[in-house]
């Protein structure tokens, strides 16, 4: 069980309660309610989401964000492989590449990267940093509100993923379906990397009237748009997405600027989420592409066929909680003699997949 307090090496406190707002913050977020943003005005930002990433990216460039080397230390999860594991890792929202490029660098020589973006402009200068190299990273566009990912990354695949500044971005009606899209990617006990802005961050407060949306969710200057998250409802977000809640909690922390004279308090939440193995072990075997075992199998089928063993093939090798395709023989109830008149139902077999192959 998590503690309700626990203070990072850095200095940050990880936290399970809400901050408590003065009364001047408490004014602040009712003033806000005094101006909305129109109903017409909210529904053209969502219809524009797109531009309006892509404006940004055209007028800061790779500028804006730092490059996050606070990753490896936030989540272990990244650094706790065996060198010689070859880890495949999705980044969802990749921006222009401050989280993957800085993973590079520290020498994640193991790693394959996928980075996808909502912006072409973003995963152009991707493809154009000095350290893009297509034999370790494979850069694209892809919007998470739609399945258009699984063009570029095949489902139950994906070792390591992570959603960091991303999902805050997106409307809230359209959580679930790219939480839906994070846990596909995943292979069985792969884990999903969470950081997101939370609820009563300094940003938040700090908004005037006529940027609030709606609850929580705001209108930047730019057009670009904000979410505040509690972590109730990233648990539960989460949870119904099928994962299992390793870490969600508060990060409260400073962000200091010398130089600046920047020294304010930042709320975000953090969580790591894992997808069920279903207590099954995972080993390098089960990693491998589906397509390899799918075109195995279909030799497999098609050799049985040329020597008349059956007409019809029940391909009954998608082991319950893989999401792979078997070919071992224990899985590969595969070939089945079927009875022309009569091919066997693959109900009948309770851990059999839907598919099965016709072979003329």
């Amino acid at each position: 069980m998590e503690l309700d307090e626990n203070v990072g090496a850095n200095g940050d406190r990880f936290v399970h309660r809400l901050k408590e707002l003065s009364a001047d913050e408490k004014q602040n977020l009712e003033n806000q309610n005094s101006r909305i943003v129109p109903e017409i005005k909210a529904v053209k930002l969502e219809k524009d989401a797109k531009r309006h990433w892509d404006i940004f990216y055209k007028r800061n460039e790779t500028k804006f964000f730092r490059d996050r080397h606070w990753t490896t230390r936030e989540f272990q999860e990244l650094i706790n492989f065996d060198s010689d594991e070859r880890i495949t890792y999705l980044e969802l929202g990749c921006g222009v590449g401050n989280m993957v490029f800085p993973l590079i660098e520290e020498g994640f020589s193991n790693f394959y990267f996928y980075a996808c973006d909502f912006s072409p402009r973003a995963v152009e200068f991707v493809k154009q940093n000095k350290l893009y190299d297509e034999s370790r990273i494979k850069a694209f566009c892809a919007d998470l509100t739609t399945d258009d990912l699984f063009d570029n990354v095949t489902e139950n695949s994906i070792d390591i993923a992570s959603l960091i500044f991303v999902l805050s971005a997106i409307h809230p009606e359209k959580w679930r379906h790219v939480a839906n899209v994070a846990f596909r990617a995943l292979r069985p006990g792969g884990v999903l990397l969470f950081r997101d802005y939370g609820r009563y961050d300094m940003a938040q407060l700090r908004f005037k009237p006529g940027h609030k949306i709606s609850d929580n969710f705001y209108m930047r200057q730019d057009g670009t748009r904000s979410y505040y998250f509690t972590e109730e409802e990233l648990s539960e977000l989460f949870t119904e997405a099928g994962f299992e809640i390793i870490m969600n909690t508060y990060v409260q922390r400073r962000t200091v600027n010398f130089k600046e004279g920047i020294d304010v308090p930042r709320i975000f939440v953090q969580g790591k989420y894992k997808k069920p193995t279903k207590g099954l072990k995972m080993t390098m075997f089960h990693r491998m592409l589906p397509k390899l075992y799918m075109q195995l199998a279909i030799k497999l089928i098609q050799l049985f066929y040329k020597h008349g063993y059956c007409r019809y093939c029940l391909l009954a090798i998608f082991l319950e909680g893989f999401g792979y395709i078997e070919v071992t023989i224990d899985a590969l109830i595969l070939i089945v003699s079927l009875n022309r008149e009569n091919p066997i139902n693959p109900v009948d077999k309770p851990y059999a997949s839907d598919y099965i192959y016709h072979i003329d």
